[in-house]
């Protein structure tokens, strides 16, 4: 917590809250992970992510949208398309989801060789 702005923990814990407002849940960051390369349709980002119904896809870009980290293109073309993207405001997350990314991979090595670990000390106790 070294690097972090100098606020009290009131004010670190709001800012912190907020941001998990914004960004936290199931579904968010892996929404915006897909939206980080290049604008992306809503049938196509149901098929990035095979978990998501469609009515909670809906409501996440809708939140999303509402926030400002999302922009949702419609095209006048019929039947109607309709992309999304992430604004300027989506695009300055992005290290942010990067470094939760990274912290994701450490905490499933660490814990997978914690297992390990519990793994062989059972077996040695045998």
């Amino acid at each position: 917590m070294a690097q972090m702005n100098k606020l009290s923990h009131g004010e670190a814990g709001a800012e912190i809250e907020r941001t998990m407002g914004i960004i936290g849940g199931k579904w968010k960051g892996v929404i915006l992970y897909h939206l980080a390369e290049s604008e992306t349709r809503f049938n196509q980002l149901r098929r990035l992510i095979p978990g998501i119904t469609q009515r909670m896809l809906t409501l996440q870009l809708r939140e999303l949208e509402k926030d400002g980290i999302v922009e949702r293109l419609a095209y006048q073309e019929v039947p109607l398309r309709v992309g999304y993207r992430l604004s300027e405001l989506g695009h300055s997350l992005l290290p942010l989801l990067g470094m939760i990314q990274q912290w994701g991979e450490e905490y499933r090595r660490a814990r997978s060789e914690s297992s390990r670990d519990d793994r062989l000390t059972a077996a040695d106790l045998r």
